[in-house]
């Protein structure tokens, strides 16, 4: 999945409560121009900032990605304000997207950024309700895990804040032998199994894992799966291995259910199990929660409605 380019140059703060006509005027011409397809017209329309961080054959290629995978926009709706800037609700083809414009004093293009819409009714999760085991069956090591960006780089980033990744360790390491064979990892083929009764809502298969050491940016996840609890928890298993889901989507599985095997596809370098809490079964969107597990056992010492952190080994109290 790429990453959507943004740039936006701000050098001060102006205060208003609506949208601004300007903007109005210049978007709708936006609207037009890109649904021609004419991207040198939007080219024309940057300031010579926005020109020198967004140069003409990247300006060609972003738009010309953007269209053949979202299509046309039909509808240009004014959302908010943000800071000196102006964000839409634009409704693609294919999706609804927010775009957020900024205008010099010349009525210029100075900043341009295409996210994904989030409804303004999500609700939060703070954390899960669903008493949760954990996912598999043997002992495994929180490699990344807990609430400060110290344990957990995913903090920073709302959409799998709190998230974990989890392999397993011997002996200091996590593989055995050759490095660049996914074999040689512990963790990798090792089952994955529901930690609690759920429906599964969305399946990803198909993506093959990648070697160790490299990544695959294009497909974030890799081979996927999303649970949906009674609560209306989402659950995501990200990374399994190719070929190894046992489950497909609008299938009820009871805890302890094989869901896959752990594995190395997406956007990751090693073998390991992506886990995370969300809000919304669409990650692009979500927000994150704290995910506790009921009764483990955390370093051989027995804990309940615990969040297991960095360097952590952890095991299920059977």
């Amino acid at each position: 999945m790429k990453k959507v380019v943004f740039i936006l140059l701000l050098v001060s703060t102006i205060s208003f409560s609506q949208e601004k006509e300007n903007y109005t005027k210049v978007v709708s011409k936006f609207q037009s121009f890109y649904n021609e397809g004419n991207y040198k017209a939007i080219y024309s329309m940057f300031n010579y900032d926005m020109k020198k961080a967004l140069p003409y054959s990247k300006t060609i290629a972003f738009f010309t990605d953007l269209k053949n995978k979202l299509g046309s926009i039909s509808n240009v709706e004014f959302n908010k304000l943000k800071d000196v800037s102006h964000i839409y609700k634009a409704t693609f083809s294919s999706e609804v997207r927010d775009i957020t414009f900024y205008l010099d004093g010349n009525n210029k293009i100075g900043g341009l950024r295409v996210i994904y819409h989030k409804p303004k009714d999500l609700k939060v999760i703070e954390r899960n309700t669903t008493k949760m085991k954990l996912p598999f069956n043997e002992e495994w090591f929180v490699f990344w895990g807990g609430t400060n960006e110290l344990q957990n780089y995913h903090v920073a980033h709302e959409n799998q804040q709190y998230a974990y990744d989890i392999l397993m360790v011997k002996d200091g390491v996590a593989f055995s032998g050759d490095s660049k064979i996914n074999e040689s990892y512990f963790v990798f083929g090792k089952e994955v199994i529901a930690p609690c009764d759920a429906m599964v809502v969305k399946v990803i298969t198909g993506v093959k894992d990648n070697i160790p050491g490299e990544l695959n940016p294009e497909q974030l996840t890799g081979n996927t799966v999303i649970l949906e609890t009674s609560n209306k928890e989402y659950i995501l298993f990200a990374h399994l291995k190719e070929n190894s889901i046992a489950v497909r989507e609008g299938q009820f599985i009871r805890q302890g259910g094989l869901l896959g095997q752990c594995g190395n596809s997406g956007n990751t370098t090693e073998p390991h199990l992506h886990l995370s809490l969300q809000n919304t079964i669409d990650m692009n969107i979500a927000t994150g929660g704290k995910l506790f597990f009921d009764k483990i056992i955390v370093n051989g010492e027995f804990k309940q409605d615990c969040i297991p952190v960095k360097g952590e080994f952890i095991k299920n109290k059977h």
